[in-house]
């Protein structure tokens, strides 16, 4: 039986997940489309799985994904020991791919890269997504680290608690006076499910969840919602009276304070569970922008004791 995995032939299965088609792989790798189908091929025939969906571009199968990971953490060790070597001919930066929620990213997210040490070269390839899907994009190979919601590792990386994220159900003064005030005649476990709501994207579920812990049942937020896919700008539409929106503690404090918000439920809120997963890789810029995302985190989110 053969176990090992050739080299050429995991870097071209890369190559081609990351040129989309086996043409461009081919012009990338300087051979012909034949010979990248042959080594993917090949490569396919010695595990004995599928890796690649051939559709227009190419997607990794979830056996395809495992190699994918592979092959970057190899290029990875590749260009740290080069360096180590000294056969590289430049100084050239290490680049962090990073998966990252909107809410972490517009608020603590960058004060923890400000923590990591000046002095090493690095570039950070940032990539927002929801936290409940990045790590689908460590999975994919896509990403090194990534701020998710799952506490289950992904294979090939390690995991660490971060906090929680709290998010609080507000609306402007006169929006809750109009749908949730004494004069409406409805209470709030009633009217909410039909108020305009401001959602973040179609995968933002939080609103729906708000609903669904108030009213106790299956019925989520109203069909009246406003897509508004910046959290600094979601803010300010549920600022403006677009509808109500649950919005991160910190993003709300300031508003709440200038009265341009005022909170529809004091004592119910939502606490998403906040995680650090990364490759199980031992090269010292990954492991200082851990810690220096732990360390922020510490201080920014909350521990998720409170009820």
């Amino acid at each position: 039986m053969m176990t090992e995995l050739p080299l050429d032939q995991v870097r071209t299965l890369l190559t081609v997940v990351d040129e989309g088609t086996f043409d461009a792989a081919a012009a990338v790798l300087h051979v012909t489309p034949s010979a990248v189908s042959q080594r993917v091929k090949a490569l396919e025939q010695r595990t004995g799985r599928v890796l690649l969906m051939r559709t227009k571009p190419v997607r990794p199968t979830e056996s395809g994904e495992a190699v994918v990971r592979f092959a970057r953490q190899l290029a990875r060790l590749e260009r740290d020991t080069r360096a180590e070597l000294g056969m590289s001919d430049t100084e050239e930066p290490t680049r962090l791919s990073i998966a990252v929620n909107a809410d972490s990213l517009a608020t603590w997210f960058l004060p923890a890269l400000s923590r990591v040490p000046a002095e090493l070269p690095l570039c950070y390839e940032l990539r927002r997504e929801d936290q409940d899907h990045t790590a689908a994009l460590l999975r994919e190979g896509l990403v090194m680290a990534a701020v998710t919601s799952s506490p289950d590792a992904v294979p090939g990386c390690s995991v660490r608690r971060l906090g929680h994220m709290r998010y609080v159900p507000v609306a402007s003064p006169a929006f809750a006076a109009r749908w949730f005030g004494a004069g409406s005649g409805t209470p709030l476990r009633e009217a909410v499910a039909d108020a305009p709501v401001v959602v973040f994207d179609r995968r933002d579920d939080l609103q729906d969840a708000f609903v669904r812990k108030v009213v106790r049942g299956r019925r989520g937020a109203s069909a009246v919602r406003h897509l508004v896919p910046t959290s600094e700008s979601f803010g300010e539409a549920v600022a403006a009276g677009m509808g109500w929106g649950m919005v991160p503690e910190v993003q709300a404090a300031p508003l709440l304070r200038a009265g341009r918000l005022v909170t529809l439920a004091p004592d119910r809120r939502i606490d998403v569970p906040l995680y650090w997963q990364q490759w199980k890789l031992d090269f010292p810029a990954l492991a200082a922008v851990a810690e220096a995302v732990m360390a922020e985190a510490a201080e920014a989110l909350d521990d998720g004791r409170a009820g």
